[in-house]
């Protein structure tokens, strides 16, 4: 089957009823995870995980790698799922919507991190920033504090933003 994207009315319509599925990829590099930067809304200007839809006919890892590839442009290996994100507040700040992300580490495997791409910019980090969209911080501190997340270039118990 081909994957297609809907042109945003359809999506619109078709998300103000139902919820969206989306993958997030967390891009763990030696020196820390990789955030890009917003550059569109919602949630202009806010740091977050590389994320998107699942589109129909596509299998989550092939999401996972499209992604990766549309939105930081470097190819990942995916290493396993770590858990989900829920956005309660999405209808309330997009006007529409509930959609539940599900989290996968990643690594990149070819390719270069650019520090921007499709006007946003991309950091690495092993400090979370200030501004971050509120529920994938909470999602990366949980990670980032779990003893069972080994995470180069972090120190266990953080709490601090940078």
């Amino acid at each position: 089957m081909k994957v297609k994207k809907l042109p945003f009315e359809k999506f619109k319509e078709i998300y103000t009823q139902v919820p969206r599925l989306c993958v997030e990829v967390v891009i763990q590099t030696p020196n820390g995870i990789l955030l890009t930067k917003r550059g569109i809304e919602p949630y202009i200007g806010y740091w977050h995980l590389p994320g998107g839809t699942v589109l129909l006919g596509e299998t989550i890892r092939q999401a996972i790698k499209r992604i990766a590839k549309e939105e930081v442009g470097v190819k990942v290996e995916v290493l396993k799922l770590l858990n989900y994100i829920e956005y309660p507040d999405e209808s309330r700040v997009r006007g529409y919507g509930q959609s539940i992300g599900f989290a996968f580490l990643a690594k990149v495997v070819s390719g270069k991190i650019p520090k921007t791409r499709n006007g946003e910019k991309i950091a690495i980090y092993h400090k979370l920033p200030k501004k971050i969209i509120k529920d994938q911080e909470e999602f990366l501190e949980k990670l980032l504090n779990s003893p069972d997340f080994n995470f180069p270039g972090h120190s266990s118990g953080h709490k601090k933003k940078g």
